[in-house]
């Protein structure tokens, strides 16, 4: 692998002078990167809330339905209750159950919500992360009951690896995402399992939002077949349980994938284009991919029918599409899991490059791995992603990422867009004509300019703006 720049490739001798080892344990920390074995000392971060079910101001929300709050890490059960979660109807408390599983809390009220009432949803500084760090401020939502209960089992939407994948890295988790939220109480070693043959498989099982994990404790042997089954053990925050286990089996190759593992969007992966605010298009403009926004109407959804091949969906049937399909609870749980997925970028540690450039990082080529810079990045010329078909790059990036005009993010050796992520804190802009490659979960706004292409997915917490652009979903 050719690597051009000199402070990078010198970066990456130290990385591995340092481990002692190869380049396959080079990336074989927790969160598959380099181990820092600098400083010591309690974690003193506070956790952050990720997500929240229903988001904030979500309506049409099932009388029956669990209400969820996903932080940036596991939770100290034993300070989630009824005191630190709470939920209200104007003044009036409802009576429920509050757990904690791994980062996720759940209020399960006693019955079911009033029919067209708006509710209030507290967590507070009471609750604590598993070293004693409180949350910083208290975090409050309201959301809008509908007039129904929800009845309708929930299924699996995808897997990774998909069914009869071959070539599977030997270290990659397995990952099934489901068509709504599930219960994490629901998600267990017992509803999701992984056999060789007839010997199961050692491993952790975690699920956030819409997607259930299983992490292997050792790497899957080479060139050997796998079965993944979930049962119908597994229920949804309504109580219905999966219709039928879901069972799917795939071949792993014969090599590790290098970089950290990949952040998992969950339904947010189905979707091309997604946001919180809506999205502004200067015709014409060319998405493969879904497009979807909310909490906002679908006034504020800017693209045309003709320009979409895929599903535009929308909170309500407001606004001129007439192709539009109209699902709040789909776009609930996709907003929901783009932002955990946000906190999932953002919050990975011990990064193979820190500062690298001092933010400029156009002429060089990057190798897989973890990224981090406190400042803006620029890419002025073209960059190139090199690594293999399952190698993953996380980019963090506290303020603006900008890609000038004409200028290209290039990926070689087999990179694949699908395993790129941009996290990015301030404002995403790709300049006129530029060619971009990845996803980009911003926490602002995704700007792309006259003629720009992105083969990747523009998903934003706040809007999306198009110019005659290029939007392809990998």
């Amino acid at each position: 692998m050719k690597i051009c720049n000199k402070k990078l490739l010198g970066a990456l001798f130290l990385a591995v002078f340092i481990t002692g080892c190869g380049a396959s344990d080079f990336f074989g920390g927790p969160d598959g990167v380099a181990v820092d074995t600098v400083g010591s000392g309690a974690e003193s971060t506070p956790p952050t809330v990720s997500s929240t079910s229903p988001i904030s101001t979500a309506t049409g929300v099932a009388l029956n339905k669990k209400i969820t709050v996903t932080f940036s890490e596991a939770m100290l059960p034993a300070t989630c209750t009824t005191t630190t979660f709470t939920l209200k109807q104007g003044t009036t408390p409802v009576t429920g159950t509050v757990t904690c599983v791994n980062k996720t809390a759940v209020f399960d009220p006693i019955t079911n919500l009033l029919a067209n009432t708006e509710y209030t949803a507290t967590i507070t500084t009471g609750v604590k992360d598993l070293a004693g760090n409180r949350l910083a401020a208290n975090r409050v939502w309201t959301f809008t009951t509908g007039s129904t209960t929800d009845t309708t089992a929930p299924s699996v939407s995808s897997t990774d690896p998909t069914d009869a994948a071959t070539s599977v890295a030997r270290n990659q988790n397995i990952t099934a995402t489901f068509s709504e939220a599930v219960d994490p109480a629901t998600i267990t070693g017992t509803t999701f399992t992984l056999k060789q043959g007839t010997t199961a498989v050692s491993g952790t099982v975690t699920s956030s939002g819409s997607t259930a994990t299983f992490a292997p404790t050792t790497n899957l042997d080479a060139s050997t077949v796998y079965t993944a089954t979930i049962t119908t053990g597994v229920k949804d925050l309504a109580d219905n349980a999966l219709a039928a286990n879901k069972v799917w089996t795939f071949t792993t190759g014969t090599t590790t994938a290098a970089g950290p593992s990949a952040v998992v969007l969950g339904t947010a992966g189905a979707f091309a284009i997604l946001t919180k605010s809506g999205v502004t298009d200067i015709p014409t403009s060319i998405i493969t991919g879904d497009v979807g926004a909310s909490p906002i109407s679908g006034t504020a959804i800017g693209v045309t029918c003709a320009e979409v091949t895929g599903t535009i969906y929308s909170v309500d049937a407001a606004g001129p599409l007439p192709c539009r399909v109209t699902d709040p609870t789909l776009l609930t749980t996709a907003v929901g899991d783009m932002e955990i997925a946000y906190t999932d970028a953002a919050g990975r540690t011990l990064p193979n490059f820190t500062e690298l450039g001092a933010g400029e990082i156009g002429g060089l080529t990057l190798v897989p791995g973890l990224y981090k810079w406190g400042t803006n990045v620029l890419i002025s010329t073209n960059v190139t992603l090199s690594g293999g078909a399952n190698d993953v790059w996380i980019f963090q990036i506290a303020q603006n990422l900008t890609i000038s005009n004409a200028k290209t993010v290039t990926l070689a050796g087999g990179a694949q867009a699908k395993n790129v992520f941009w996290q990015v804190a301030g404002q995403a802009t790709l300049g006129t004509t530029a060619n971009f490659k990845g996803t980009i979960l911003s926490q602002t706004a995704i700007i792309m300019n006259t003629s720009s292409v992105m083969t990747g997915r523009a998903l934003a917490q706040t809007a999306v703006t198009l110019d005659h652009t290029t939007v392809t979903k990998p």
